[in-house]
């Protein structure tokens, strides 16, 4: 099997196109910026399992130079069966199985990134990336500041992040508040099957590297999807959010599973009287702070939902901006839910009661409408 890389990198190393088997390796250029466009109408539905198997097989199948990596990705067609079908299609030389060594594979991917191929790395769970932070950080996220500009590393880290479902600390814990604070990173964390077609779709094309923040309870929910984001060109902008519901009173922010919840949180609340503005960031590194702020500036009162910790966290960072930038609109203080400040608990009970559930957000959601910012006492 590393034979067979070695070769694939020995054959991109300085030319621009070059055989290796059955495949033609061509360095390309980094794709321009895709145009803004919205999408609409609804035909069918997806699960996100499929959704992101397929965003897989079509840049494969356009570009030879992008290629999966990762533990049982191949012969068993991935530890979540995200990359089903894949090896049969286009053989061991792109589908590429690894010994348990995430050190291993993921710094042999960034080197490949560096002579123009275009690897997909898969983790079996994002907390097994804490072997590879290394390569993640130091070898891909600094090289393009670091070489001043002449080495791209257009590499994607993806798999299963966040907690799941009895499975203990090791295997529970989400890291977008991790890979997002580290410059020279995208951080990317779709939601829907939507989001995960067209950003998966984004990360393989662009020239830096882009951890991918899945999660293994979405990977058998299904959703509808549009005409438009079933066809090949679809993608979808990095860094750019998604108003999922519009309203006025209330903005909630929430990413990958948490979208869900802030959405039956905000349909509980409408019986309530409180219309309630739902922002799937679907981009945590860029953060769209302008579609954040506008909807603030519009609802006057903002809770932030996440699965992390609450210290450091993502929405520690969406609270500061917003107060930074829109502190003079805040008609309430600013609500954050996040996961409790323990270790994931492994037994069931005391598992639920470590992350957000519907209720907090709904609780939430009032104590910001039903009070307002004390004013200082005059003089």
């Amino acid at each position: 099997m590393w034979g067979i890389l070695s070769q694939k990198l020995g054959a991109a190393r300085g030319l621009s196109s070059q055989v290796v088997g059955n495949y033609v390796l061509r360095l390309r250029l980094a794709p321009s910026a895709m145009p803004m466009r919205h999408y609409s109408s609804a035909t069918k539905e997806m699960t996100v399992r499929d959704a992101l198997n397929s965003a897989l097989d079509e840049e494969m199948a356009a570009d030879p130079n992008v290629f999966v990596m990762g533990e049982e990705v191949g012969e068993y067609q991935g530890a979540y069966k995200i990359t089903k079908g894949l090896l049969d299609k286009y053989g061991p030389e792109r589908v590429v199985d690894t010994p348990i060594t995430e050190a291993g594979f993921a710094g042999i991917g960034v080197g490949s990134a560096y002579h123009g191929l275009r690897p997909v790395i898969e983790f079996m769970t994002f907390n097994f990336s804490m072997q590879a932070i290394d390569h993640i950080i130091n070898s891909a996220a600094k090289s393009n500041y670091m070489s001043a500009g002449q080495i791209n590393v257009p590499i994607v880290f993806r798999g299963p992040n966040g907690p799941a479902a009895g499975v203990g600390a090791q295997h529970s814990q989400c890291y977008g508040a991790w890979y997002g604070s580290v410059p020279g990173l995208k951080v990317l964390v779709p939601y829907s099957s939507e989001d995960a077609r067209g950003l998966l779709k984004a990360a393989i094309r662009d020239p830096d590297p882009v951890v991918f923040l899945e999660n293994e309870l979405l990977y058998g929910e299904t959703f509808p999807i549009s005409a438009e984001a079933l066809d090949s060109s679809f993608c979808l902008p990095i860094g750019k959010a998604k108003i999922e519901r519009e309203g006025k009173d209330i903005t909630i922010t929430a990413f990958s599973k948490m979208v869900g919840y802030a959405l039956k949180a905000a349909e509980i609340l409408e019986k309530e009287g409180i219309n309630a503005e739902v922002i799937n960031l679907r981009s945590i590194r860029p953060l769209d702070r302008a579609t954040i702020n506008a909807s603030v500036r519009k609802t006057n009162r903002l809770v932030t939902v996440e699965e992390g910790f609450p210290q450091h966290g993502v929405g520690a960072e969406i609270c500061a901006t917003v107060v930074e930038d829109s502190f003079g609109y805040l008609d309430a203080p600013v609500e954050r839910i996040a996961g409790a400040d323990v270790p994931t608990p492994y037994a069931a009970n005391l598992e639920r009661m470590a992350f957000p559930q519907i209720e907090d957000i709904v609780r939430a959601a009032k104590r910001a409408c039903y009070r307002s910012v004390p004013m200082a006492a005059s003089a």
